[in-house]
């Protein structure tokens, strides 16, 4: 149940990140009080992953699946660029991530 419970806090910091990008920076209301519930739901579910979870470990997965998450986000939706640089990287943080899953 952990493992989920880390992976849902892991979307809700892709949200966040995400909703930084709309925020304005923080001149927007709207944006901005979407952006700061998603950061306290997803330190909330980090908070109770880690109750059984490693400390290394859940922090490293919660933030690889917000990297991957906005990098994925920011080129399927905001047109950044997909070079064969950018895409290696996230292969190698999503084996980190796999790696992590499988050693605890």
């Amino acid at each position: 149940m952990s493992w989920i419970i880390l992976f849902l806090a892991g979307l809700t910091e892709i949200g966040w990140a995400v909703g930084l990008k709309y925020t304005d920076g923080f001149r927007l209301f709207w944006p901005t009080v979407a952006t700061v519930a998603a950061m306290a739901v997803s330190i909330w579910l980090l908070a109770v992953a880690m109750r059984t979870l490693p400390l290394g470990t859940a922090y490293a997965v919660w933030t690889g699946i917000g990297t991957v998450g906005t990098v994925i986000f920011g080129i399927m939706v905001l047109g950044e660029p997909a070079s064969l640089a950018r895409v290696g990287c996230i292969v190698l943080i999503v084996c980190g991530i796999a790696g992590l899953k499988l050693i605890t």
